[in-house]
């Protein structure tokens, strides 16, 4: 895989974790600039955006375009005409997505969001219904970043 191409309709991207392992592993992103990637995104420097900013668009035939001219003049000649920046590009992705998403992050964020009982009801209530207690009941407040 040379560029992970995510075309999600706005505002439905889901978590965004198969791209943001794509860039650990040095794939840029072609993408959609909605969820995660309005963060990971610097253009032509970690992957390229679709379209033209975060706006919700009904028709999505200008976005289409932006895809394809983007494959077309950039990454395409890129890819093929000069490997070397292409690899810079992958080398971007790893160094500042996977500086930024990562474990450390999460855990960080988690311990200023406890998680509590009522976060997940249907899931509490099925654990609460089948007598188990929840392997994890206590706040992540403890962690270091």
């Amino acid at each position: 895989m040379d560029v992970w191409l995510n075309t999600p309709q706005r505002p439905q991207e889901a978590s965004g974790t198969s791209g943001m392992k794509a860039a650990l592993n040095g794939v840029p992103s072609l993408s959609i600039l909605d969820g995660w990637w309005v963060e990971g995104h610097a253009e032509g420097l970690t992957g390229w955006a679709i379209g033209h900013g975060g706006e919700l668009l009904a028709d999505s035939s200008s976005e289409i375009a932006s895809m394809y001219d983007k494959l077309e003049l950039l990454i395409l000649p890129l890819y093929y005409g000069k490997p070397t920046a292409f690899a810079e590009v992958m080398r971007s992705a790893i160094a500042l997505n996977g500086s930024f998403f990562n474990a450390q992050r999460w855990s960080r964020n988690m311990s200023q969001t406890p998680i509590s009982r009522q976060d997940n009801p249907v899931s509490m209530t099925a654990l609460q219904s089948s007598g188990k207690k929840p392997a994890c009941t206590r706040s992540l407040r403890g962690l270091r970043a």
